[in-house]
Protein backbone atom coordinates (compact mmCIF):
# COMPACT_ATOMS: atom_id res chain seq x y z
CA UNK A 1 0.00 0.00 0.00
CA UNK A 2 2.26 2.62 -1.24
CA UNK A 3 0.35 5.45 -0.81
CA UNK A 4 -1.18 9.01 -1.77
CA UNK A 5 -0.83 12.12 1.22
CA UNK A 6 -0.77 16.70 5.27
CA UNK A 7 -4.13 16.95 5.36
CA UNK A 8 -5.85 19.81 3.49
CA UNK A 9 -6.33 21.11 7.41
CA UNK A 10 -2.66 21.94 6.88
CA UNK A 11 -3.10 23.75 3.46
CA UNK A 12 -5.48 26.34 5.22
CA UNK A 13 -4.19 29.12 7.02
CA UNK A 14 -4.85 28.77 11.00
CA UNK A 15 -6.91 31.75 12.81
CA UNK A 16 -3.60 32.86 14.82
CA UNK A 17 -1.82 33.33 11.05
CA UNK A 18 -4.74 35.34 9.60
CA UNK A 19 -4.67 37.70 12.55
CA UNK A 20 -0.77 37.92 12.76
CA UNK A 21 0.90 39.42 9.20
CA UNK A 22 3.96 38.62 11.09
CA UNK A 23 3.17 34.93 11.15
CA UNK A 24 2.64 34.63 7.39
CA UNK A 25 4.74 32.14 5.53
CA UNK A 26 5.34 30.26 9.02
CA UNK A 27 4.29 26.62 9.12
CA UNK A 28 2.58 25.85 11.72
CA UNK A 29 2.44 22.35 13.14
CA UNK A 30 -0.30 20.40 12.57
CA UNK A 31 -1.76 18.11 15.26
CA UNK A 32 -4.14 15.99 15.58
CA UNK A 33 -7.03 15.86 17.28
CA UNK A 34 -6.38 13.01 19.68
CA UNK A 35 -2.56 14.62 20.24
CA UNK A 36 -3.62 17.12 22.18
CA UNK A 37 -2.72 15.92 25.92
CA UNK A 38 -4.37 18.01 28.40
CA UNK A 39 -2.88 16.11 30.99
CA UNK A 40 -1.46 17.37 33.89
CA UNK A 41 2.56 16.79 33.99
CA UNK A 42 3.64 17.86 37.72
CA UNK A 43 2.30 15.32 39.84
CA UNK A 44 1.52 17.78 42.56
CA UNK A 45 -0.79 19.30 39.69
CA UNK A 46 -2.13 16.04 39.28
CA UNK A 47 -3.29 15.72 42.81
CA UNK A 48 -5.00 19.17 42.47
CA UNK A 49 -8.53 18.76 41.32
CA UNK A 50 -8.88 19.23 37.49
CA UNK A 51 -12.05 20.43 36.76
CA UNK A 52 -12.56 24.34 36.61
CA UNK A 53 -15.49 23.79 39.55
CA UNK A 54 -12.86 21.64 41.52
CA UNK A 55 -10.55 24.45 41.20
CA UNK A 56 -12.55 27.19 41.93
CA UNK A 57 -14.37 25.59 45.17
CA UNK A 58 -10.79 24.69 46.35
CA UNK A 59 -9.67 28.58 46.31
CA UNK A 60 -13.11 29.50 48.54
CA UNK A 61 -12.32 26.40 50.26
CA UNK A 62 -8.33 26.96 51.40
CA UNK A 63 -8.53 30.29 52.60
CA UNK A 64 -11.74 29.57 54.71
CA UNK A 65 -10.23 26.36 55.81
CA UNK A 66 -6.84 28.63 56.94
CA UNK A 67 -9.02 31.07 58.43
CA UNK A 68 -10.79 28.58 60.44
CA UNK A 69 -7.75 26.99 61.53
CA UNK A 70 -6.16 30.75 62.64
CA UNK A 71 -9.67 31.74 64.28
CA UNK A 72 -9.79 28.25 66.09
CA UNK A 73 -5.91 28.59 67.46
CA UNK A 74 -6.87 31.95 68.79
CA UNK A 75 -9.94 30.89 70.45
CA UNK A 76 -8.31 27.99 72.26
CA UNK A 77 -5.42 29.54 73.07
CA UNK A 78 -6.72 33.15 74.08
CA UNK A 79 -10.58 33.44 74.61
CA UNK A 80 -11.28 29.62 75.40
CA UNK A 81 -8.29 28.69 77.74
CA UNK A 82 -8.76 32.16 79.74
CA UNK A 83 -12.52 31.54 80.50
CA UNK A 84 -11.50 27.84 81.66
CA UNK A 85 -8.79 29.35 84.13
CA UNK A 86 -10.88 31.86 85.55
CA UNK A 87 -13.81 29.12 86.22
CA UNK A 88 -11.15 26.91 87.90
CA UNK A 89 -9.61 29.48 89.97
CA UNK A 90 -12.92 30.47 90.91
CA UNK A 91 -14.06 26.67 91.67
CA UNK A 92 -10.70 26.55 94.01
CA UNK A 93 -11.36 29.81 95.52
CA UNK A 94 -14.63 28.28 96.70
CA UNK A 95 -13.23 25.48 98.04
CA UNK A 96 -10.33 27.39 99.58
CA UNK A 97 -13.25 29.35 100.99
CA UNK A 98 -14.76 27.02 102.47
CA UNK A 99 -11.64 25.31 104.29
CA UNK A 100 -10.40 28.34 105.32
CA UNK A 101 -14.21 29.10 107.03
CA UNK A 102 -13.97 25.99 109.13
CA UNK A 103 -11.50 27.31 111.33
CA UNK A 104 -13.93 29.76 112.74
CA UNK A 105 -16.30 26.46 113.74
CA UNK A 106 -16.83 24.75 116.99
CA UNK A 107 -19.11 22.09 116.92
CA UNK A 108 -20.37 19.88 113.95
CA UNK A 109 -23.94 21.26 113.53
CA UNK A 110 -21.50 24.28 112.80
CA UNK A 111 -19.84 22.71 110.37
CA UNK A 112 -22.89 20.95 109.09
CA UNK A 113 -24.30 24.10 108.10
CA UNK A 114 -21.48 25.45 107.22
CA UNK A 115 -21.11 22.56 104.20
CA UNK A 116 -24.94 23.04 103.63
CA UNK A 117 -25.03 27.40 103.12
CA UNK A 118 -21.56 26.62 100.89
CA UNK A 119 -23.03 23.95 98.89
CA UNK A 120 -26.31 26.05 98.04
CA UNK A 121 -24.16 29.23 97.14
CA UNK A 122 -21.58 27.50 95.47
CA UNK A 123 -23.21 24.48 93.39
CA UNK A 124 -20.39 22.35 95.13
CA UNK A 125 -21.41 19.82 97.07
CA UNK A 126 -19.33 19.88 99.94
CA UNK A 127 -19.36 16.66 102.93
CA UNK A 128 -16.84 15.67 105.06
CA UNK A 129 -15.10 12.59 105.98
CA UNK A 130 -14.05 11.19 109.37
CA UNK A 131 -10.69 9.93 107.77
CA UNK A 132 -7.14 11.33 107.95
CA UNK A 133 -5.67 10.45 104.91
CA UNK A 134 -6.42 10.35 101.51
CA UNK A 135 -7.25 6.99 99.50
CA UNK A 136 -4.79 5.22 97.21
CA UNK A 137 -5.24 7.78 94.41
CA UNK A 138 -6.91 7.61 91.06
CA UNK A 139 -6.37 8.20 87.44
CA UNK A 140 -7.18 11.69 86.69
CA UNK A 141 -8.02 12.98 83.11
CA UNK A 142 -5.92 15.00 81.36
CA UNK A 143 -7.59 17.80 79.44
CA UNK A 144 -7.40 21.31 79.36
CA UNK A 145 -10.18 22.23 81.84
CA UNK A 146 -8.53 19.66 84.48
CA UNK A 147 -5.17 20.12 84.14
CA UNK A 148 -6.25 24.36 84.64
CA UNK A 149 -8.63 23.00 87.84
CA UNK A 150 -5.65 21.24 89.39
CA UNK A 151 -3.25 24.66 88.80
CA UNK A 152 -6.07 26.21 90.46
CA UNK A 153 -6.35 24.09 93.24
CA UNK A 154 -2.65 23.60 93.87
CA UNK A 155 -2.68 27.71 94.02
CA UNK A 156 -5.66 28.32 95.90
CA UNK A 157 -5.94 25.66 98.47
CA UNK A 158 -2.56 25.48 99.04
CA UNK A 159 -2.69 21.68 100.84
CA UNK A 160 -2.91 18.05 99.34
CA UNK A 161 -5.72 16.61 97.05
CA UNK A 162 -6.73 13.90 95.41
CA UNK A 163 -8.87 14.61 92.15
CA UNK A 164 -10.51 12.06 90.06
CA UNK A 165 -12.03 13.28 86.69
CA UNK A 166 -12.52 10.07 85.28
CA UNK A 167 -14.84 7.98 87.42
CA UNK A 168 -18.23 10.17 86.91
CA UNK A 169 -18.49 12.29 83.44
CA UNK A 170 -20.57 14.41 84.97
CA UNK A 171 -19.14 15.91 88.37
CA UNK A 172 -15.52 16.08 89.27
CA UNK A 173 -14.75 14.67 92.81
CA UNK A 174 -11.47 16.93 95.03
CA UNK A 175 -10.70 15.53 98.11
CA UNK A 176 -8.75 17.82 100.88
CA UNK A 177 -6.72 16.07 103.93
CA UNK A 178 -7.72 18.24 106.87
CA UNK A 179 -6.89 18.13 110.58
CA UNK A 180 -10.54 16.89 111.62
CA UNK A 181 -10.86 14.74 108.82
CA UNK A 182 -11.11 14.45 104.85
CA UNK A 183 -13.45 17.22 102.81
CA UNK A 184 -14.67 16.10 99.78
CA UNK A 185 -16.07 18.49 97.07
CA UNK A 186 -18.34 17.23 94.11
CA UNK A 187 -17.87 20.30 91.60
CA UNK A 188 -19.62 20.00 88.56
CA UNK A 189 -18.36 20.01 85.22
CA UNK A 190 -20.69 22.79 84.21
CA UNK A 191 -18.80 25.11 86.80
CA UNK A 192 -15.11 24.88 85.24
CA UNK A 193 -16.37 23.84 81.31
CA UNK A 194 -18.30 26.44 79.06
CA UNK A 195 -20.19 24.87 76.66
CA UNK A 196 -19.37 27.99 74.07
CA UNK A 197 -16.84 25.70 72.52
CA UNK A 198 -19.30 23.62 70.88
CA UNK A 199 -21.73 26.77 70.04
CA UNK A 200 -18.26 28.11 68.30
CA UNK A 201 -17.75 24.62 66.44
CA UNK A 202 -20.97 24.33 65.59
CA UNK A 203 -21.41 28.03 64.04
CA UNK A 204 -18.11 27.60 62.34
CA UNK A 205 -18.83 24.34 60.59
CA UNK A 206 -22.39 25.91 60.08
CA UNK A 207 -21.52 28.56 58.12
CA UNK A 208 -19.03 26.80 56.43
CA UNK A 209 -21.37 24.86 54.73
CA UNK A 210 -23.92 27.54 53.75
CA UNK A 211 -20.87 29.05 51.82
CA UNK A 212 -19.70 26.51 50.35
CA UNK A 213 -23.61 25.17 49.25
CA UNK A 214 -24.11 28.85 48.11
CA UNK A 215 -20.60 28.80 45.96
CA UNK A 216 -21.08 25.66 45.13
CA UNK A 217 -24.20 26.83 43.12
CA UNK A 218 -22.98 29.79 42.16
CA UNK A 219 -19.70 28.14 40.15
CA UNK A 220 -21.92 24.76 38.85
CA UNK A 221 -23.96 27.88 36.67
CA UNK A 222 -20.67 29.42 35.72
CA UNK A 223 -18.95 26.32 34.60
CA UNK A 224 -22.43 25.10 33.29
CA UNK A 225 -21.78 27.81 30.43
CA UNK A 226 -18.03 26.61 29.49
CA UNK A 227 -19.13 23.41 29.37
CA UNK A 228 -21.91 23.80 26.66
CA UNK A 229 -19.36 26.09 24.55
CA UNK A 230 -16.81 23.66 25.10
CA UNK A 231 -19.42 20.84 24.04
CA UNK A 232 -20.06 23.41 20.99
CA UNK A 233 -16.86 23.53 20.06
CA UNK A 234 -16.19 19.25 19.82
CA UNK A 235 -19.44 18.82 18.30
CA UNK A 236 -18.39 21.47 15.94
CA UNK A 237 -14.81 20.44 15.35
CA UNK A 238 -16.52 16.46 14.16
CA UNK A 239 -18.48 18.39 12.01
CA UNK A 240 -22.00 17.89 13.52
CA UNK A 241 -24.57 20.68 13.68
CA UNK A 242 -24.29 22.80 17.00
CA UNK A 243 -27.13 24.82 17.73
CA UNK A 244 -25.51 26.86 20.59
CA UNK A 245 -26.66 30.41 20.33
CA UNK A 246 -27.62 31.26 24.08
CA UNK A 247 -24.94 33.22 25.51
CA UNK A 248 -24.63 33.29 29.24
CA UNK A 249 -22.10 33.11 32.19
CA UNK A 250 -19.49 35.38 33.10
CA UNK A 251 -18.29 38.51 31.32
CA UNK A 252 -15.44 36.12 30.29
CA UNK A 253 -17.40 33.56 29.45
CA UNK A 254 -20.09 35.33 27.02
CA UNK A 255 -16.94 37.01 25.33
CA UNK A 256 -15.80 33.50 24.20
CA UNK A 257 -19.45 32.13 23.82
CA UNK A 258 -19.71 34.89 21.51
CA UNK A 259 -16.74 34.38 19.48
CA UNK A 260 -17.45 31.02 18.93
CA UNK A 261 -20.63 31.78 17.27
CA UNK A 262 -18.92 34.19 14.90
CA UNK A 263 -16.06 31.86 14.21
CA UNK A 264 -18.73 29.25 13.40
CA UNK A 265 -20.46 31.36 11.31
CA UNK A 266 -17.32 32.84 9.22
CA UNK A 267 -16.38 29.44 8.87
CA UNK A 268 -19.68 27.68 7.69
CA UNK A 269 -19.69 30.31 5.27
CA UNK A 270 -16.65 29.77 3.69
CA UNK A 271 -17.52 26.05 3.10
CA UNK A 272 -20.37 27.48 1.88
CA UNK A 273 -18.93 29.85 -0.97
CA UNK A 274 -16.42 27.45 -1.46
CA UNK A 275 -18.78 24.58 -2.65
CA UNK A 276 -20.51 27.06 -4.55
CA UNK A 277 -17.37 28.06 -6.44
CA UNK A 278 -16.60 24.61 -6.84
CA UNK A 279 -19.97 23.74 -8.69
CA UNK A 280 -18.99 26.88 -10.68
CA UNK A 281 -15.59 25.30 -12.01
CA UNK A 282 -17.04 21.84 -12.10
CA UNK A 283 -19.52 23.10 -14.55
CA UNK A 284 -17.38 24.94 -16.53
CA UNK A 285 -14.73 22.37 -16.63
CA UNK A 286 -16.95 19.63 -17.68
CA UNK A 287 -18.45 21.28 -20.02
CA UNK A 288 -15.54 22.00 -22.51
CA UNK A 289 -14.68 18.04 -22.15
CA UNK A 290 -17.61 17.16 -22.84
CA UNK A 291 -17.70 18.94 -26.33
CA UNK A 292 -14.37 17.48 -27.01
CA UNK A 293 -15.70 13.42 -25.90
CA UNK A 294 -18.42 14.29 -28.49
CA UNK A 295 -16.09 15.69 -31.39
CA UNK A 296 -14.04 13.04 -30.73
CA UNK A 297 -16.77 10.12 -31.18
CA UNK A 298 -17.54 11.76 -34.22
CA UNK A 299 -14.23 10.62 -35.34
CA UNK A 300 -13.88 7.08 -36.86
CA UNK A 301 -11.31 4.53 -36.98
CA UNK A 302 -8.46 6.95 -35.97
CA UNK A 303 -5.73 6.31 -34.22
CA UNK A 304 -4.95 9.97 -33.03
CA UNK A 305 -8.60 9.87 -31.74
CA UNK A 306 -8.11 7.36 -29.97
CA UNK A 307 -5.33 8.87 -27.99
CA UNK A 308 -7.15 11.64 -27.82
CA UNK A 309 -10.08 9.77 -26.00
CA UNK A 310 -7.87 8.49 -23.57
CA UNK A 311 -6.14 11.61 -22.89
CA UNK A 312 -10.07 13.11 -22.04
CA UNK A 313 -11.10 10.54 -19.78
CA UNK A 314 -7.71 10.69 -17.70
CA UNK A 315 -8.58 14.72 -17.82
CA UNK A 316 -11.68 13.81 -16.50
CA UNK A 317 -10.56 11.87 -14.06
CA UNK A 318 -8.25 14.17 -12.96
CA UNK A 319 -10.37 17.29 -12.64
CA UNK A 320 -13.04 14.95 -10.71
CA UNK A 321 -10.23 14.09 -8.00
CA UNK A 322 -9.05 17.53 -7.92
CA UNK A 323 -12.58 18.71 -7.27
CA UNK A 324 -13.14 15.80 -4.71
CA UNK A 325 -9.97 17.25 -2.89
CA UNK A 326 -10.86 20.50 -3.20
CA UNK A 327 -14.14 20.37 -1.68
CA UNK A 328 -13.60 18.89 1.16
CA UNK A 329 -15.99 17.71 3.67
CA UNK A 330 -18.50 19.96 1.77
CA UNK A 331 -22.13 20.74 3.20
CA UNK A 332 -23.18 16.80 3.10
CA UNK A 333 -25.12 16.57 7.02
CA UNK A 334 -23.86 14.25 9.18
CA UNK A 335 -26.87 11.67 9.82
CA UNK A 336 -26.24 8.11 12.06
CA UNK A 337 -25.30 5.84 9.97
CA UNK A 338 -24.38 1.64 10.68
CA UNK A 339 -20.79 1.32 10.20
CA UNK A 340 -20.74 -2.12 9.74
CA UNK A 341 -23.38 -1.58 6.87
CA UNK A 342 -21.17 1.35 5.32
CA UNK A 343 -18.42 -1.16 5.06
CA UNK A 344 -19.49 -4.04 3.95
CA UNK A 345 -21.41 -1.57 1.12
CA UNK A 346 -17.94 -0.45 0.17
CA UNK A 347 -16.56 -4.04 0.36
CA UNK A 348 -19.26 -5.18 -1.98
CA UNK A 349 -17.83 -2.49 -4.46
CA UNK A 350 -14.68 -3.70 -4.96
CA UNK A 351 -15.80 -7.45 -4.88
CA UNK A 352 -17.64 -6.69 -8.05
CA UNK A 353 -14.26 -5.15 -9.29
CA UNK A 354 -12.72 -8.44 -8.97
CA UNK A 355 -10.43 -7.68 -5.94
CA UNK A 356 -10.03 -10.31 -3.12
CA UNK A 357 -11.40 -8.73 -0.34
CA UNK A 358 -12.42 -10.37 3.13
CA UNK A 359 -14.17 -8.37 5.89
CA UNK A 360 -14.10 -9.54 9.50
CA UNK A 361 -18.09 -10.03 10.78
CA UNK A 362 -18.68 -6.12 12.11
CA UNK A 363 -20.44 -5.42 14.77
CA UNK A 364 -23.23 -2.70 14.87
CA UNK A 365 -22.30 0.54 15.66
CA UNK A 366 -24.58 3.55 14.80
CA UNK A 367 -22.54 6.92 14.50
CA UNK A 368 -23.53 10.84 13.30
CA UNK A 369 -21.43 10.68 10.43
CA UNK A 370 -21.45 12.10 6.61
CA UNK A 371 -22.12 8.65 5.21
CA UNK A 372 -20.71 9.62 1.88
CA UNK A 373 -17.60 11.51 2.68
CA UNK A 374 -16.92 8.50 4.92
CA UNK A 375 -17.28 6.03 2.30
CA UNK A 376 -15.06 7.89 -0.39
CA UNK A 377 -12.88 7.80 2.66
CA UNK A 378 -12.67 3.87 3.72
CA UNK A 379 -12.87 3.48 -0.53
CA UNK A 380 -9.55 5.08 -1.22
CA UNK A 381 -7.65 3.04 1.34
CA UNK A 382 -8.92 -0.02 0.16
CA UNK A 383 -8.22 1.19 -3.57
CA UNK A 384 -4.75 1.79 -2.53
CA UNK A 385 -4.61 -1.53 -0.60
CA UNK A 386 -6.01 -3.22 -3.68
CA UNK A 387 -3.23 -1.27 -6.13
CA UNK A 388 -0.20 -2.33 -3.96
CA UNK A 389 -1.37 -5.76 -2.19
CA UNK A 390 -3.01 -9.19 -3.45
CA UNK A 391 -5.06 -9.34 -0.54
CA UNK A 392 -7.13 -6.82 1.37
CA UNK A 393 -8.98 -7.35 4.50
CA UNK A 394 -11.46 -4.82 6.80
CA UNK A 395 -12.09 -4.96 10.14
CA UNK A 396 -13.29 -2.78 12.91
CA UNK A 397 -12.79 -2.66 16.61
CA UNK A 398 -15.26 -1.01 19.23
CA UNK A 399 -13.96 0.87 21.58
CA UNK A 400 -15.23 3.28 24.44
CA UNK A 401 -14.56 6.26 22.54
CA UNK A 402 -15.79 5.39 19.07
CA UNK A 403 -14.49 2.81 16.77
CA UNK A 404 -11.61 1.87 14.62
CA UNK A 405 -11.79 0.58 10.96
CA UNK A 406 -8.74 -0.97 9.87
CA UNK A 407 -7.76 -1.40 6.78
CA UNK A 408 -4.76 -4.07 6.01
CA UNK A 409 -2.77 -5.11 3.15
CA UNK A 410 -0.04 -7.82 2.31
CA UNK A 411 2.09 -5.50 -0.21
CA UNK A 412 4.88 -4.14 0.26
CA UNK A 413 4.00 -1.23 2.90
CA UNK A 414 5.71 2.07 3.08
CA UNK A 415 8.74 2.81 5.73
CA UNK A 416 7.77 4.26 9.13
CA UNK A 417 9.79 7.75 8.20
CA UNK A 418 7.87 8.22 5.05
CA UNK A 419 4.15 7.66 6.56
CA UNK A 420 3.88 11.33 7.33
CA UNK A 421 5.14 12.14 4.19
CA UNK A 422 2.48 10.24 1.74
CA UNK A 423 -0.38 12.55 3.42
CA UNK A 424 0.80 15.75 2.15
CA UNK A 425 -1.58 16.31 -1.30
CA UNK A 426 0.22 15.34 -4.66
CA UNK A 427 3.00 13.45 -3.18
CA UNK A 428 3.87 10.11 -3.55
CA UNK A 429 6.60 7.95 -2.80
CA UNK A 430 7.03 6.99 -6.97
CA UNK A 431 8.86 10.34 -7.68
CA UNK A 432 8.11 9.58 -11.61
CA UNK A 433 4.09 10.11 -10.86
CA UNK A 434 3.49 7.99 -13.91
CA UNK A 435 -0.36 7.24 -13.48
CA UNK A 436 -0.26 3.30 -14.13
CA UNK A 437 2.38 2.79 -10.39
CA UNK A 438 -0.08 4.84 -8.74
CA UNK A 439 -2.81 8.10 -8.14
CA UNK A 440 -1.41 11.36 -8.14
CA UNK A 441 -1.19 11.41 -4.53
CA UNK A 442 -4.81 12.96 -3.21
CA UNK A 443 -6.17 9.63 -2.33
CA UNK A 444 -4.57 9.54 1.36
CA UNK A 445 -4.97 13.20 1.60
CA UNK A 446 -8.45 13.26 0.99
CA UNK A 447 -8.84 10.10 3.75
CA UNK A 448 -7.57 11.73 6.47
CA UNK A 449 -9.52 15.20 5.27
CA UNK A 450 -12.51 13.25 5.70
CA UNK A 451 -11.29 11.68 8.90
CA UNK A 452 -10.51 14.73 10.66
CA UNK A 453 -13.51 16.20 9.64
CA UNK A 454 -15.20 13.96 11.77
CA UNK A 455 -13.11 14.62 14.74
CA UNK A 456 -11.53 11.30 14.37
CA UNK A 457 -7.88 10.65 12.79
CA UNK A 458 -5.91 8.24 10.01
CA UNK A 459 -2.73 6.26 10.73
CA UNK A 460 -0.72 4.07 8.91
CA UNK A 461 0.92 1.16 10.68
CA UNK A 462 2.32 -2.62 10.19
CA UNK A 463 0.10 -4.47 9.19
CA UNK A 464 -0.42 -7.89 10.79
CA UNK A 465 -0.01 -9.66 7.23
CA UNK A 466 3.00 -7.95 6.43
CA UNK A 467 1.90 -4.97 4.47
CA UNK A 468 0.41 -1.73 5.66
CA UNK A 469 -2.24 -1.31 8.14
CA UNK A 470 -4.58 1.97 7.74
CA UNK A 471 -6.64 2.66 10.78
CA UNK A 472 -8.80 5.03 10.84
CA UNK A 473 -10.74 6.16 14.56
CA UNK A 474 -13.97 7.71 14.24
CA UNK A 475 -15.07 8.98 18.30
CA UNK A 476 -18.59 8.69 19.09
Amino acid sequence: MVHDKVPINAMRPRPSEAADPAMQGVEAPDLAPDALDIRQRSWLKRLLPQSMFGRSLLLIVMPLVLLQIIVTWVFYARHWETVSRRLSADTAGDIGLVIDAMRYVDTSLELTRLLENASGLTGIAFSMAPVATLPAAEPAGDSLVEEQLRFAIAERVGRPYRMDAVSDPRDIRVEVPLPSGVLAAIVPRNRVYTSTTYIFILWMVGSSLVLLGVAGLFLRNQVKSLRRLAAAAEGFGKGRPVAFTKIEGALEVRQAAAAFIQMRNRIQRQIRQRTEMLAGVSHDLRTPLTRMKLALELIKDDPVAAELKSDVADMERLVNLYLDFARGEGTEAPVDTDIARLIEDVAAAARRDGSPLAVTQLAELVLPVRPNALRRCIANLVGNARRYGRHVWVSSVKLEDGVDILIDDDGPGIPAAERERVFQPFSRLDASRNPSTGGIGLGLTIARDVARSHGGELRLENSPHGGLRARIHLPR
